[in-house]
């Protein structure tokens, strides 16, 4: 059905429990699998694991952005297995949603893959669903993993 399978990571419990689901949609249908990792290019004012606040450069930003890019990939990959042909695309958006639908385009995808952290209620309102914002603006097909 699908040939080329587009699967935004970031490293969650979510992301990384959804790589099983991908991993027999991608076997099933014969597809490549393209992994997203969307990174904000600003960089923060501090990071967190510092004891004391300090600037970082924006080279710096990129530099630590794409070494935990790489790390997700290779662990998504490994969750995926050998058998599943993967590429990898990490994007710098302030919007995330925004960064998914740009590396669809990019990777040639004919279907975006995502799971969803399935957030209702308060917490929906609070926090957003970028799984509703792909699907809303996205010319593709999405399939949203439970």
């Amino acid at each position: 059905m699908f040939k080329h399978l587009l699967v935004p990571v970031d490293g969650s419990d979510v992301s990384k429990k959804a790589m099983k689901k991908v991993a027999a949609l991608a076997k099933a249908d014969g597809a490549a699998v393209t992994l997203v990792y969307v990174s904000d290019p600003m960089p923060p004012v501090a990071y967190t694991d510092s004891t004391m606040g300090y600037g970082v450069s924006a080279k710096e930003h990129t530099k630590v952005c794409e070494a935990y890019a790489n790390d997700v990939f290779k662990k998504a990959t490994v969750a995926l297995g050998s058998t599943i042909k993967t590429k990898s695309i990490h994007i710098s958006n302030t919007t995330l949603s925004e960064g998914i639908l740009d590396a669809a385009k990019k990777a040639k995808a004919d279907v975006i893959v995502m799971a969803s952290h399935k957030r209702t209620g308060l917490k929906s309102i609070l926090l957003g669903s970028e799984t509703h914002e792909v699907i809303v603006h996205s010319t593709l097909p999405v399939l949203v993993l439970g």
